[in-house]
């Protein structure tokens, strides 16, 4: 019973978290932290050992991802009220014509997805969507299927999203490894189930696709003067900065040989730009000047603008902080060490370990972030023991948090009400499809794995 009382633990932590948010409909951040200090107790930790390994895990975590969170909401937002984001998908939609609306969404999502949060892209392209349905005569989940698709590989597979970017610094991963791996995932990932599944799902649910959806809760996008839109090129451009930046880095780094990331000189300099948190810095700045400064908006605005990007993040930050401190309890609390010491000599994949957790968490916790940054702790002393591409872990870990979705996770409850389905429709639908990407992309990840 001592040796596995650790694990036992955990499950109590997960049930009495549950319960808390579930149950007593608390505040998913203070019902991490009380669960947090629950597992401690339940961990045996000293009391007082307890609250500094909350702080840390809170430091630990916020610390690395505040920055580059806060940055990526606000490149967001700007090119979101800049224009930028409607100019790309609006152009992709022109030039692929009618026939083929599904891929220029597909494709726009993606583009527009890597820059935007999921839930703030979803509102972005959802009336996108509702426009081109009802002008090309076509169900909404046909267009809007190829949009969920991408968006939801993006927030899983690529930083700069909360979950990638958090469980790269927690593992010691370059970011920029992560995101060109992602990358090369993703964008199969994209191609095979964004074509595939509408199909399949048309097949499941037929009476989903016949669904008006909620378009009078839609707000119209604010149609900007022609000559107060940024142009094609800019926008593309702007959305994919940070992108550009840090994949840069990365192709020097594996050049060079400096995968440490450390060099004098010009070297040096593609290094610093292509670190995380300047490449989202020198994109904001980028944006701030694409977005509004061209576009002759004042300065007041703009700043406007980039306040009310960061208010509504207020409380995410919080929360993922609070699904830091819960992985610092595991792992302080000797959670990570029982898992590896039972596995020890096992043949399992750490890459699939990695995913098993994640998607464990996910279905019980319904958070992508929190689930990701949770999983760290338990998997984190196996890597210390094996030799394996750590980004991969990285992705692996990402494809496991979004399984599942169901009806403890807020995307479950969005994708349902806008597009105005039943619970049984949305299952057949929107939790599949996040299903599917999990477990196809984690098949891609251990592909690339054998090949590396």
């Amino acid at each position: 019973m001592g040796e596995i009382w650790p694990l036992i633990a955990v499950i109590i932590g997960v049930v009495i978290l549950l319960i808390l948010i579930m149950l007593f409909k608390l505040n998913t951040f203070i019902a991490l932290i009380i669960t947090s200090m629950l597992t401690g107790i339940l961990l045996g930790m000293p009391l007082d050992k307890i609250v500094e390994t909350i702080e840390k895990g809170m430091g630990d975590t916020l610390g690395h991802i505040a920055i580059i969170f806060g940055l990526g909401a606000i490149l967001g937002k700007l090119l979101s009220d800049g224009g930028g984001a409607t100019k790309i998908a609006e152009k992709l939609i022109e030039k692929f014509g009618e026939k083929y609306v599904t891929w220029a969404m597909l494709i726009a999502s993606f583009i527009i997805g890597i820059s935007l949060f999921l839930e703030v892209a979803f509102v972005l392209l959802i009336p996108l969507v509702f426009t081109l349905a009802k002008k090309l005569k076509v169900s909404n989940l046909k267009v809007g299927l190829p949009m969920a698709t991408s968006i939801a590989i993006t927030h899983g597979f690529l930083p700069p999203h909360p979950g990638p970017v958090a469980i790269a610094q927690a593992v010691h991963a370059n970011i920029g490894h992560v995101l060109m791996y992602g990358i090369i995932i993703g964008i199969p990932l994209a191609i095979i189930v964004g074509g595939l599944f509408p199909k399949i799902a048309y097949k499941l649910a037929p009476t989903a696709f016949s669904k008006i959806g909620k378009q009078e809760d839609i707000e119209e996008t604010k149609s900007l003067p022609s000559e107060q839109q940024p142009s094609f090129g800019i926008s593309l451009l702007t959305a994919l900065s940070p992108v550009i930046l840090m994949l840069l880095a990365t192709i020097v780094q594996l050049v060079t040989g400096h995968e440490d990331g450390k060099a004098s000189g010009f070297e040096g300099f593609i290094y610093f730009i292509g670190s995380s948190t300047t490449a989202m810095l020198i994109a904001v700045l980028f944006a701030i000047y694409t977005m509004g400064i061209r576009r002759k908006q004042n300065m007041n605005d703009i700043m406007d603008t980039i306040t009310k990007a960061i208010t509504p993040i207020a409380m995410l930050l919080l929360i993922i902080g609070g699904g830091g401190t819960f992985k610092q309890i595991l792992i302080d609390g000797g959670v990570g060490d029982t898992i590896s010491n039972m596995l020890h000599g096992t043949e399992m994949s750490p890459i699939f370990l990695a995913w098993l957790a994640a998607a464990i968490l996910r279905v019980a916790l319904g958070s992508t972030t929190v689930a990701a940054i949770s999983s760290v702790g338990i998997v984190l002393p196996l890597l210390q023991s094996v030799d394996i591409n750590i980004s991969l872990v990285v992705l692996a870990i990402g494809a496991g948090s979004i399984f599942c979705s169901h009806v403890n996770d807020a995307g479950f409850w969005m994708f349902k009400e806008y597009f105005g389905l039943t619970i049984k429709e949305t299952f057949l639908t929107w939790t599949l499809l996040e299903s599917v990407l999990s477990v196809i992309g984690l098949g891609l990840i251990l592909i690339v794995n054998m090949v590396i």
